[in-house]
């Protein structure tokens, strides 16, 4: 890791300052925290998966026309990004019922919705991130007109791609959360995807067995967070060598055992 200026840590990263002004370093940490970090714990090598899952997504989205802040990846823990002044919504698509809707609403998990479901959540562990509406963004200035329809549109966007892209490889794409900063050039600014796109804010299944590949066995301790999170990035051909045959950075994560260490009682139902 590069010894520079710590500028924030949060659950899942730490970020540093960049080489270069309007940069930053993200580095991708193996702590697990759920329930708004009421339950903490630790995932072998979870770090450098998302890491290379996240820039393959990224990369990905970047080809059809999705602007983000990812510029590169940096080594097996770090990549390079934009600085953004972080939108402070948290974006969740929905394809299918599962844990807070189907908590809130009485609707079975598993359940197909009739259509994609857009909700958006104040950023704020403090406040437990509550659910908000379009009303409340516009009321309180989180973001305006505009920059909400360029969301809804990118996030609408995403969730095609993404549902197609793991669709191929036997994972359905049940919901996933996004996050959007501002970049500025003047007294101009534009709405760009930022954070992260990986197991750890999405929820992913198995087409045919329904097994959760993703960090609802953190909070459900069901166990075999490591090889879920390992299935997923050699479903999308994450772990393999080089075409050369040169090592590189293989992610051959498969020698750790995972090792979970729980510092707070599970939350009550």
């Amino acid at each position: 890791m590069s010894r520079r200026r710590q500028i924030y840590e949060g659950k899942a990263k730490i970020l540093y300052e960049g080489p270069e002004p309007g940069t930053i370093i993200q580095y991708f940490k193996d702590d697990a925290t759920a329930f708004n970090a009421e339950k903490r714990g630790t995932i072998n090598g979870k770090g450098v998966i998302n890491n290379r899952i996240s820039e393959h997504v990224f990369t990905r989205l970047a080809h059809i026309g999705i602007p983000t802040h990812f510029i590169r990846r940096l080594n097996m823990r770090e990549q390079l990004v934009r600085q953004v002044d972080i939108i402070p919504l948290e974006v969740v698509v929905r394809n299918v019922a599962a844990g807070s809707i189907s908590k809130r609403l009485g609707i079975e998990e598993g359940e197909m919705l009739p259509h994609t479901l857009i909700e958006y959540y104040l950023k704020s562990d403090e406040l437990g991130d509550p659910l908000i509406s379009e009303e409340h963004i516009a009321c309180f200035n989180w973001a305006n007109h505009e920059e909400m329809q360029d969301i809804a549109a990118m996030a609408i966007r995403i969730n095609d791609f993404m549902s197609g892209m793991f669709a191929a490889i036997d994972i359905r794409l049940v919901d996933f959360k996004l996050e959007f900063g501002r970049i500025y050039d003047g007294d101009f600014s534009r709405v760009i995807l930022a954070d992260e796109i990986s197991p750890d804010n999405c929820r992913l299944w198995d087409f045919n067995t329904g097994e959760k590949l993703d960090k609802d066995r953190f909070r459900r301790d069901l166990g075999g967070e490591e090889e879920a999170y390992q299935e997923v990035a050699r479903r999308l051909g994450l772990l393999q060598k080089e075409d050369d045959g040169s090592p590189g950075e293989v992610l051959d994560m498969n020698a750790h055992r995972s090792r979970l260490r729980q510092t707070s009682p599970k939350p009550k139902k």
